[in-house]
């Protein structure tokens, strides 16, 4: 190309509207579109429509307007089940943000064998739950129990399952230890983007371990915590399979959760009153996604 087309080229590029989609971004944009708005938005907007009749999921139906949703806020089972999806997530966040972040401080430091220990360390998240939570459900039935009548003590020889002011302690526990792996990439990509001259400065003025926990990793690190703690959430509030695996709601309804309660509905044939519920959790989870865009927007994270 000579000079005088390269000068053309550059001139057209220029001439060109910054505005402008290339048509072949349609191209690909309007199948996922449609078999999006098909599969997704169709059935919800569907869905909620019916949420204000008295449907069971199949034949007649009659307009009944807002009953279910009153319903719904004086229903102590339902009441119940927010109640605890709420509490669980919020332990759950808790547990595994804080155990997640001390394992990436330590597999991010100069130990050996590091990689190995990462790749290990990750091996839960490929794990189904339903899996994960058959495994566990025996443990603390059968193999926990076993360790408690063998070294005499009283308060492990009865399953956590079994006791519904503790069986949602177990939960948290199986739940942790599947959503550790995932958040701790998380933290491990936000330490290492850290310039490792900041803490050698902070070696030579002085600056101790602590002190540069406290005030260098935590502070650089902070958009890494608030995706981990937003995304983790969200995540937890949508806990079925575990909970199926290891209680199944029990005992009573100790530990249904808001999406078990929705499906038990579906079930039973209480389609629209579970509609309305699962309206009112998708409201919920539009909540929580507009706060997360709030915390993070203009955070370089990634």
């Amino acid at each position: 190309m000579t000079a005088t087309e390269t000068i053309v080229s550059g001139t057209r590029a220029a001439k060109r509207p910054k505005g402008r989609v290339e048509p072949i971004y349609y191209f690909f944009l309007l199948p996922t579109l449609i078999l999006f708005t098909l599969a997704i938005t169709v059935p919800g907007m569907v869905g909620i429509f019916f949420s204000f009749t008295d449907s069971i999921g199949l034949g007649e139906w009659n307009f009944i307007g807002f009953t279910n949703y009153i319903a719904l806020f004086s229903d102590p089972a339902i009441l119940q089940s927010y109640l605890f999806t709420f509490g669980f997530s919020i332990a759950t966040v808790i547990v595994v943000n804080v155990i997640a972040f001390l394992l990436a401080v330590g597999l991010t430091s100069r130990i050996r064998f590091k990689t190995g220990l990462r790749t290990i360390f990750v091996i839960p998240m490929v794990i189904s739950g339903i899996i994960i939570a058959y495994v566990f459900n025996f443990l603390f039935s059968n193999s926990v129990p076993a360790v408690g009548e063998a070294t005499g003590l009283t308060w492990l020889q009865s399953s956590l399952l079994a006791n519904p002011d503790l069986a949602w302690v177990a939960i948290v526990i199986v739940t942790a230890w599947q959503a550790i792996p995932g958040t701790l990439l998380i933290y491990i990509a936000g330490l290492l983007s850290v310039p490792g001259e900041v803490y050698e400065a902070a070696d030579i003025d002085g600056a101790g371990k602590r002190q540069q926990m406290l005030r260098i990793t935590i502070p650089l690190v902070a958009g890494y915590v608030v995706i981990n703690v937003i995304l983790s959430f969200k995540n937890f509030l949508n806990a079925y399979d575990v909970i199926v695996g290891l209680t199944g709601g029990g005992p009573g309804t100790a530990t249904r959760s808001i999406a078990m309660s929705i499906i038990f509905g579906f079930n039973t044939g209480d389609y629209s009153y579970q509609m309305a519920n699962a309206t009112i959790f998708f409201i919920v989870a539009v909540i929580i996604s507009l706060l997360q865009l709030s915390l993070t927007r203009g955070r370089k994270v990634f």
